[in-house]
């Protein structure tokens, strides 16, 4: 099994920053692409940014320039950088995986339990 644990939510005021983290543990034989998406109240769940094994990244139009995606793949860890944040980030923002496992040696996604990130005004 596949266990994602994000960390470093919080509160932070409009044109404040954060850094949030995923990091990836169990029965992992190589991770494919990682994003973040978030999902805000009474809105669908939102694609952020994502970056693939080489390091390819993309973004949605609204966090570029003040969002950066990384990897450290040695840690199985993904990083979010978000500056200048604003209200309309406020969201819980969740890590998905692509793992190739140990035991399948197929992919499959996983997801966090998700991270709130509050921006106040």
């Amino acid at each position: 099994q596949v266990q994602l644990v994000e960390s470093g939510g919080g509160l932070v005021q409009a044109g404040g920053s954060l850094r949030l983290s995923c990091a990836a543990s169990g029965t992992i034989y190589r991770i494919n692409a990682i994003g973040w998406y978030r999902q805000a109240p009474g809105k669908q769940r939102e694609l952020v940014a994502v970056i693939t094994s080489g390091g390819s990244t993309n973004y949605i139009d609204s966090v570029k320039g003040r969002f950066t995606i990384s990897r450290d793949n040695a840690k199985n860890t993904v990083y979010l950088q978000m500056i200048s944040l604003k209200p309309e980030d406020t969201a819980v923002y969740y890590c998905n995986a692509a793992v190739v496992t140990t035991t399948a040696l197929r992919e499959y996604h996983y997801w966090g339990q998700g991270t709130q990130v509050t921006v106040s005004s």
